[in-house]
């Protein structure tokens, strides 16, 4: 086992695969432990601080489950195990001391030899949990130690300079660790310091004065002010040397006097959409604003990497493309993509907005645009927001988009995506004659590539909806058939978010396998947080089967992340069902109508808008959204509704049955 909190968050198990939270705050919930250490958190506290938003309650609840989700990450293997444990007041992390980096950091720092010393250099990655935005308390408590880890690494870097013998191991450690520290701050005198040294004895002296020139500049520009004496004095011994070979050459032009590059020879496109994320424009006066902005870049290009069916540019290729002028068309030509998002941040007063728009580089058209705002006290907040709002947004657009262009294509070039892509455009008119054109395309994708995952995953998903509408033909072979696709992807969809989710919930709704069903949704979250349609299964199957409060929270988290989403009435149904069990009935009604005029053949929808006005008391309205469901499906009864309403807790399903009796469905 690997855990990494420098530089960025990572687990790794002892197997090499690397593991991912269901959540950002429980990432961070995990993070706070290990820098804990044996001590640990106080349950309070760790409530206070990730969600100090929520009442006292519901932020224990919080800590409970993100504490569960822990767990089920890392069951008990034997003596190595990572495991929480904990008494009624405090939690902490039980594992051996060789786990995470910042402990081993910790211990090689306070060596004195180089290999130990070269060895902690090579762990320090960048900042402690670089990337992982923290709100709050929890942003309050992290600072301080981000900042110790910070200065830890600048001494670290200038001791290693100061060695009186440096093999090539150490002294390529220390340049790697003064450059990467250079490069998150470029007013970080004592690694301009280590790097002048490492240059000066080389003998390379024009690479010294150059550096010290990096150096002097950057503390004039960012800070207004003069290298430290240390600084000065290390130039002025190396200038007296006997070997030093001339003065300091003149200032180089500024970097942001950018000059035109050359054109670069185009790349192929790959078959699978793909993406580059260009780095945002700082349209603000305030430089400092640069950091939120690439900021905002790294994390929707993470979040998009997530997504199973997208390729996704290294932010490092895209970030080529900083401070020029650029045409999209010519960026997609020379990244080899089909799509380029754009974006810029601007501060006004204590205000940021954030804009972006996502380009179809080919056709040069935008198929989608938004922006975002936020007090500048909450930059890294907004920066998350921002993140997970355009990847959610942008993710049902970019499937939609290749599935008109999977149309334009002549038919004898299709291959199997292109079939699961025709599927899925049919699928997504919800209707019977569209759910009977989309199965056999998904078959004949399974049938080209026979570990296609998401369209074992979408054919199951179809089977959930022939059995919601009462469109099976023969409910026992098909539930077999469930099992089956299920099962299948479980096996070759291990890293397919969507694949997952679709198949946790047909296996649920179909088979009433709760926890397999939701062991797929929990998998599906913690390879991609941001993919609203993992949330949205995991909200439908606590909404059947556990806790309605919590599944109102993941379906509202699909919502916000996909607004415009084509399942969005299945997310209202499900949030208003939810609504329902929990006694809310003035709640769950709107939502249930809402999401029937949205999608008026959804039979589900107009039953629990049927349900939900009787047990409001809005018999008449009731009594239409009944009339309705008979209109489409004669055969509805009291009788057959288990046939329909799939496999949901026993207390749930009685209350659902009695609302619709009063509503007026025929026994």
């Amino acid at each position: 086992m690997h855990i990494r909190l420098l530089g960025g968050t990572e687990v790794v198990s002892a197997g090499g695969k690397p593991l991912h939270f269901a959540t950002r705050k429980t990432s961070l919930l995990f993070a706070a432990l290990v820098l804990a250490g044996p001590k640990g958190l106080r349950r309070d506290r760790a409530a206070a601080m990730l969600w100090a938003g929520s009442g006292e309650q519901q932020a224990r609840n919080s800590l409970r489950q993100a504490l569960v989700d822990i767990r089920r990450l890392f069951p008990s293997t034997g003596d190595e195990a990572i495991r929480i444990e904990g008494n009624a007041d405090t939690i902490w992390l039980a594992t051996n001391a060789d786990e995470a980096d910042i402990w081993i950091f910790d211990r090689k720092i306070a060596a004195d030899d180089g290999t130990s010393l070269a060895t902690a250099a090579d762990l320090y990655r960048g900042d402690l949990l670089d990337g992982l935005s923290s709100p709050g308390e929890i942003e309050d408590w992290l600072a301080p130690l981000r900042a110790n880890y910070a200065r830890k690494a600048l001494d670290l870097a200038e001791r290693l300079s100061l060695l009186p013998k440096l093999d090539s191991r150490v002294e390529q450690a220390c340049e790697t660790l003064a450059e990467r520290l250079v490069t998150l701050d470029p007013c970080a005198e004592q690694a301009h310091r280590a790097l002048i040294r490492i240059f000066r004895r080389r003998g390379k002296t024009n690479d010294a004065f150059r550096q010290f020139l990096a150096c002097k500049e950057a503390l004039k520009r960012e800070l207004g002010v003069e290298p430290e004496e240390a600084t000065r004095a290390l130039v002025e011994r190396i200038e007296a040397e006997p070997t030093a070979k001339g003065r300091p050459p003149e200032v180089e032009p500024s970097g942001l006097e950018v000059k035109a590059e050359p054109p670069r020879p185009a790349v192929s496109v790959p078959e699978k959409p793909s993406i580059a994320v260009l780095p945002f424009q700082n349209m603000s006066d305030d430089a400092e604003q640069e950091y939120f902005t690439d900021g905002v870049v790294e994390e929707i290009t993470t979040a998009l990497s997530h997504v199973n069916w997208l390729f996704v540019i290294a932010r490092n290729s895209a970030f080529a493309y900083k401070g020029q002028a650029v045409e999209v068309t010519r960026v997609a030509r020379e990244l080899g993509v089909r799509y380029v998002l754009e974006g810029s941040v601007r501060r006004a007063g204590s205000r940021l907005r954030v804009a972006g728009q996502l380009v179809e580089a080919a056709a040069g058209v935008t198929l989608w645009a938004d922006r975002f705002e936020g007090d500048v006290s909450e930059v890294f907040e907004l920066q998350d927001l921002v993140a997970s709002s355009v990847v959610g947004a942008i993710s049902p657009r970019l499937e939609q988009a290749e599935m008109a262009r999977a149309k334009r294509k002549p038919t004898e070039s299709l291959d199997a995506y292109d079939h699961y892509l025709r599927g899925m455009a049919s699928l997504y008119r919800w209707t019977r004659e569209g759910l009977e054109e989309a199965l056999p395309q998904f078959y004949k994708a399974i049938e080209l590539d026979p570990d296609f995952a998401a369209a074992e995953g979408a054919a199951a998903w179809c089977y959930f909806w022939r059995m919601a509408n009462r469109w099976m033909t023969d409910r026992q072979k098909e539930t077999a058939e469930v099992s089956r696709l299920v099962g299948n992807v479980a096996i070759s969809g291990q890293d397919d978010a969507v694949a997952l989710a679709f198949s946790g919930l047909a296996l649920g709704y179909v088979t009433g396998d709760y926890e397999a069903a939701s062991a797929l949704a929990d998998r599906a979250l913690v390879l991609n947080p941001n993919c609203a349609t993992a949330w949205s299964a995991s909200g439908y199957l606590k909404a059947c089967y556990d806790d309605p409060d919590i599944a109102i929270e993941h379906l509202s988290r699909a919502r916000r992340l996909s607004p415009l989403d084509p399942l969005t009435f299945f997310m209202q149904t499900c949030t208003a069902f939810a609504h329902f069990v929990a006694g809310r009935y003035d709640v769950a009604w709107p939502l249930a109508e809402a999401a029937s005029r949205t999608q008026p053949y959804y039979l589900t929808g107009l039953r629990v808008a049927a349900a939900s006005n009787a047990m409001a008391g809005r018999l008449d309205a009731a009594s239409k959204h009944i009339a309705r469901s008979l209109a489409l499906d004669p055969e509805l009864t009291l009788a057959n509704l288990t046939h329909v309403a799939g496999h949901i807790r026993p207390a749930y399903f009685a209350k659902y049955f009695e609302a619709l009796r009063l509503a007026g469905l025929p026994e």
